[in-house]
């Protein structure tokens, strides 16, 4: 996901990077900020925990970073370094759990780092309000499909497309999405590998992290040529994501498609109102 201005929230809280350095801040404020960043951590093990499962961690860390009084780029910047941690210790426990296999899904990794890529780049040429109004309704029929059919990914059926053809058609477009915009992109990842690609749930959603691992690096990479990212402040919150992202791997391994699913279905509809509102 690429720098754009989100909502505005009131800071209740000083941000020691904004403005001054941290050097030139109040020595009295140190042990506030260093609550914010507990506080964050905390955040970031919720978000992690959720995203794991159903994705849209981003709907709880990047309000919290703004809250805290970080400049919105920069938020966004510091929110894709911390999210990037959690979706690779995800993606770890699901490969390592034999729920992914990475080369099956290299086309469609391929396609999603160059649509990424893309997705960055034209967003220099191209409005992203003009997706505002699209992207909600395209996450409510993921929230239908997931919620009207309740034993759709309880097993894997016959593919309708070839990993080629799901690279080109799905994959690649989705990551350009995810570069350009971003929210959402996990669950349209889902709903392709469910409906198109035949898998389970919980296989789906395995694959679904390593592709936002991919999409989340190529933006990762784009913000940090920029300077936009405080690594201190996404470090630490890096240690929240990898304990909740773990716990939250986990978590849909044991329970499978009874929690996936309508954590799918509450997440797209959050993310799609999210969306909705901020427009």
């Amino acid at each position: 996901m690429v720098p754009r201005a989100p909502p505005r929230f009131a800071a209740p809280f000083p941000y020691a990077g904004q403005g001054e350095n941290r050097a030139g801040t109040e020595q009295g404020k140190a042990p506030l900020e260093l609550e914010i960043l507990g506080l964050l951590v905390a955040v970031a093990a919720c978000a992690g925990f959720v995203d794991a499962i159903a994705g849209g961690g981003g709907l709880i860390t990047l309000p919290a970073l703004l809250m805290a009084g970080m400049p919105p780029v920069q938020a966004i910047a510091t929110n894709k370094l911390q999210g990037t941690f959690g979706v690779a210790a995800s993606s770890f426990a699901f490969w390592r759990a034999g729920h992914i296999d990475v080369r099956a899904l290299a086309p469609a990794i391929a396609a999603v780092a160059a649509g990424a890529l893309l997705g960055s780049a034209a967003v220099q040429w191209i409005d992203p309000d003009r997706l505002r109004l699209a992207v909600p309704a395209i996450l409510l029929v993921v929230a239908g499909y997931f919620a009207l059919a309740p034993h759709l990914g309880a097993g894997p059926r016959k593919a309708r497309l070839g990993p080629l053809s799901f690279a080109l058609g799905v994959a690649g477009p989705i990551g350009a999405y995810d570069g350009f915009l971003g929210p959402g992109a996990g669950s349209m990842y889902l709903m392709g590998f469910v409906a198109l690609l035949g898998t389970d749930l919980l296989k789906g959603t395995a694959g679904t992290k390593l592709l936002n691992l991919t999409s989340n690096a190529v933006a990762l990479a784009v913000f940090a040529a920029a300077g936009n990212v405080d690594y201190t402040v996404g470090l630490v919150m890096a240690l929240g994501q990898v304990v909740g992202s773990r716990a939250g791997a986990r978590t849909a391994m044991l329970r499978g498609a009874p929690l996936i699913r309508p954590l799918v279905v509450i997440v797209s509809i959050a993310i799609a109102a999210s969306l909705l509102l901020r427009g």
